[in-house]
């Protein structure tokens, strides 16, 4: 049975990394010892060393261990092998080129679907959906194709941003942008706020924290959703 947590960001303005979900992460992870991270997107260009040691010393605060992916001679026996798994945030493109490079795609999937905790931030809560159409990051590196996990039936929008009129900016917004998928593309996108997250166990998507989610369907008019509404009619 799915276990999975996608949070739109791993930071939320003020607190320190993955500081606003410990106290969730505690409870998630109460049975696990080691969670098995999965440093490949790399924020900032970050090596995989750097962006593990930064996981470290988060999860020691609630007495978990963590071991890079990278570290392992055989990356699809450790998936296979993990308690649980950690995909952190950076750059969707290069992370999901990466994952399929080391043809980790299946094994991933299939690991979570059968119930192996998984926690998403941003560029790992992005492969979530469907495809990764719907992230914000620049496509620096070309995967072999945009398709992802497909843990739930829909897309993903982290760090949604809403339009801020006080700006001078006249550029595209995020709705502008979604918009443009659904002239093209049928699924749905829940845009998700800074310090929100899905909860989903089994069939059963949550959302979760204290904002509202903006959810954008083909043909209709975007609409807002609370905090513990039931998600899983979105297909």
């Amino acid at each position: 049975m799915k276990n999975i947590i996608i949070a739109s960001t791993s930071t939320v303005h003020g607190s320190n990394y993955l500081e606003y979900l410990l106290e969730e992460l505690t409870v998630f992870f109460k049975d696990v010892k080691t969670i098995l991270f999965i440093p490949y997107a790399r924020p900032g260009g970050i090596s995989h060393d750097e962006y593990t040691e930064k996981v470290k010393e988060a999860f020691s605060k609630i007495n978990k261990s963590v071991n890079g992916i990278h570290n392992y001679e055989n990356p699809v026996s450790a998936i296979e092998k993990a308690e649980a798994i950690f995909v952190g945030g950076g750059n969707t493109f290069v992370l999901l080129n990466q994952l399929y490079k080391n043809k980790l795609i299946s094994i991933l999937k299939e690991s979570v679907i059968k119930g192996t905790p998984y926690l998403g931030t941003s560029a790992g809560s992005n492969i979530c959906g469907l495809t990764i159409n719907n992230t914000n990051d620049m496509p620096i590196i070309y995967p072999p194709n945009f398709n992802a996990l497909g843990l739930v039936p829909f897309n993903l929008n982290p760090h949604y941003l809403d339009p801020d009129t006080t700006l001078k900016h006249m550029g595209e917004t995020r709705e502008t942008r979604i918009k443009e998928f659904h002239s093209f593309n049928s699924p749905p996108v829940i845009g998700l706020r800074e310090g929100s997250w899905l909860f989903v166990k089994g069939n059963s998507i949550i959302l979760k924290g204290s904002l509202s989610a903006r959810i954008f369907e083909q043909n209709k008019i975007p609409y807002e959703v609370s905090p513990e509404t039931e998600l899983n009619g979105l297909k």
